[in-house]
């Protein structure tokens, strides 16, 4: 009788009055006969889907681990990201899987180090460039992005009658195998690229990318506008099946362009030149985009059974992104390069004010949306850790260790997190750089220990060389 009391608790706005009071009749004519009740399985598949919870997943692009209120931004406000932490958990020691756009997105998709995959390690050049040799090599094949069979997103979440959707920016191929909707997505609009125009959406000066499913399309407006209006359209039309959409924002990555700068002259030769004023209210556009969405949820009556999570896909650009005390910048394996906000609301599951210090990446949210959508995840081969529930479960903080790896033309920066120690190498050209730190008390990577602990940094060293045999790609 608990376990049927329970069970209509849970879900009494799902279960007819008909199957509650037959089963409160089976109950008492079995205790009768002393015979053990039986589990109940009135409620349908329905009933079942509807209780997995729905999950919006946004995505920053170049958002520094400071570029925010919560985070420690000196100038910019944005309330809405600062209350969504309250509402839930922040953490301080989250990663990303990349230190530039493609890597990260790599490693979303698949569960799994952007590595096993291959040509991936670094974002995908504009108009489809290698830019490094395996790279190169698939580029000149055709083959340059993320191939269909390794992706986990969408598929295993429509495994489980998940509707899916996905706005905004791909850059995991041009070609058109990889365009987003051969992997499973319902809905698709954005760009392929790494970055556009705000206003008139195009890669470079002419280069056409954006997309409505497999079509190229014209669309008015300002981009991280667009990319919420598809947002906000497909929770409306989906509030009778659980959805995960993934809301991947181009802001605040260059070009510098605020909501109001239309008027602004933005050419090839000056693209990637910052704008300090621009990139704040950058910022503060994307939180009241944010604060769109959420409203959205709340009017449509799903807000309490969403998982809203927020972060950034790699550290800030050089010079734009505020990383702290943190040191180094995009493309690189230093702290500042990697080291990114994460924000996840759950009501009801994760205590609201939560902080937490458990080291993570990008690839354990993979895991974790799987696990909460019934997905079998034993059997996917994932590389994260199920991080939703560590902390919904307030598990003690446990140590992790990590492995990172850019290549980019002839550099190529490589690290391993092991613990609290963390060793970072950076080779170019032939000549190689290596440091060891001891992130506990330096966070801001200040003190290289590799001389004075000669032994820790060869024992790291030797962890990332059985790494890279361990997710050498077949490709």
């Amino acid at each position: 009788m608990i376990q049927i009391l329970l069970w209509a608790r849970a879900d009494f706005h799902r279960v007819s009055p008909h199957c509650l009071l037959r089963a409160i009749v089976v109950f008492f004519c079995m205790a009768a006969f002393g015979l053990s009740t039986p589990t109940l399985h009135c409620h349908s598949a329905s009933a079942e889907q509807a209780m997995r919870p729905n999950i919006v997943f946004i995505l920053a692009d170049d958002l520094g681990y400071g570029d925010l209120g919560c985070y420690g931004h000196p100038v910019a406000n944005t309330p809405v990201l600062d209350s969504l932490a309250d509402q839930g958990v922040r953490f301080t020691q989250h990663y990303s899987n990349g230190q530039e756009c493609s890597p990260t997105r790599t490693a979303l998709l698949t569960g799994r180090y952007q590595q096993r995959v291959g040509g991936l390690e670094c974002a995908i050049g504009t108009g489809n460039v290698g830019r490094y040799d395996d790279a190169i090599r698939l580029a000149e094949q055709h083959d340059l992005g993320l191939p269909v069979e390794e992706a986990v997103l969408p598929g295993e979440l429509k495994k489980s009658a998940y509707r899916c959707g996905l706005f905004g920016k791909w850059h995991l191929g041009y070609e058109p195998k990889f365009n987003p909707m051969r992997y499973g997505w319902d809905e698709f609009f954005g760009y392929l690229g790494g970055n556009v125009h705000y206003f008139n959406h195009r890669e470079t000066s002419d280069l056409h990318v954006l997309f409505q499913g497999q079509e190229p399309v014209d669309r008015a407006g300002y981009m991280t506008h667009l990319i919420t209006d598809a947002t906000i359209d497909f929770i409306k039309t989906s509030r009778s099946d659980p959805f995960f959409v993934y809301v991947s924002h181009e802001c605040p990555h260059f070009p510098y362009q605020g909501p109001e700068d239309e008027d602004k002259i933005v050419t090839d030769e000056n693209w990637m030149q910052l704008d300090p004023d621009a990139y704040v209210a950058m910022l503060e556009d994307l939180d009241r985009e944010v604060g769109r969405i959420l409203e959205t949820l709340e009017e449509a009556g799903v807000a309490k059974n969403t998982i809203v999570i927020f972060e950034s896909d790699n550290g800030g650009f050089a010079g734009a992104g505020n990383m702290g005390r943190l040191r180094g910048s995009k493309g690189t394996t230093l702290e500042g390069g990697i080291r990114v906000p994460l924000i996840i609301r759950w009501p009801d599951r994760i205590a609201p004010h939560t902080i937490s210090d458990q080291v993570c990446t990008t690839f354990d949210l993979t895991t974790s949306i799987l696990a909460v959508s019934g997905a079998k995840v034993a059997d996917l081969r994932l590389d994260g850790m199920d991080i939703i529930s560590h902390v919904a479960q307030r598990r003690d903080d446990i140590p992790r260790t990590l492995f990172w790896r850019g290549r980019r033309g002839e550099k190529t920066w490589t690290s391993v997190r092991d613990g609290d120690l963390k060793w970072v190498q950076k080779r170019e050209s032939g000549d190689t750089e290596e440091w060891l730190y001891d992130l506990a008390g330096d966070v801001g990577e200040a003190n290289d220990l590799s001389a004075s602990r000669p032994g820790e940094a060869g024992r790291l060293r030797k962890l990332v060389g059985d790494w890279e045999k361990e997710v050498k790609p077949a490709r």
